[in-house]
């Protein structure tokens, strides 16, 4: 008997059993998987007016972009330790890049990629909300109207579908 009418597309979802799972990909094809995905934040005026280039922001911890972009890296490479249902997999590539907009808005990408048999869209999801979550960490001593408006995933490639 299925529990909830609405699992049947869940592949995390034991609808038989009512239990979550992690997804068996023991028979699917080793492929290069790449995915891309970006976080959009909005700083105050205060903290745009620390901007010593368009590249890099210090701010009362330090270089604010160059320890988010670490964090984030970090963040991709143990993904599988922050969610539960993720598998270990062993990246390939893992970059974080930060830009102001002209708009003034953050734009945060993380592009990770390796060769396995199941994809990356959770680490390089993982990787951009990090790296944003550490902007706003090192930011939040001046203001706590920071603003972390989207993340999203870009692209995804390998496996099944691309996206």
């Amino acid at each position: 008997m299925r529990w909830c009418r609405y699992c049947s597309g869940l592949t995390h979802i034991d609808a038989a059993r009512n239990q979550p799972k992690m997804v068996d990909v023991g028979a699917k094809q080793i492929t290069r998987r790449t995915a891309h995905a970006r976080t959009i934040m909005e700083l105050p005026e205060n903290i745009l007016a620390l901007f010593t280039s368009p590249s890099e922001l210090i701010g009362p911890k330090g270089p604010v972009f160059t320890t988010a972009i670490v964090a984030g890296v970090m963040a991709a490479k143990n993904t599988s330790s922050l969610i539960p249902f993720c598998h270990v997999l062993p990246l390939e590539k893992a970059d974080v890049f930060i830009q102001l907009r002209e708009d003034k808005k953050l734009e945060i990408d993380c592009k990770v990629a390796c060769t396995h048999k199941t994809g990356v869209e959770m680490e390089a999801l993982t990787g951009s909300s990090v790296a944003a979550l550490c902007v706003y960490d090192m930011c939040k001593a001046l203001s706590h109207d920071i603003v972390i408006l989207e993340t999203r995933l870009l692209s995804k490639s390998g496996g099944k579908r691309d996206f």
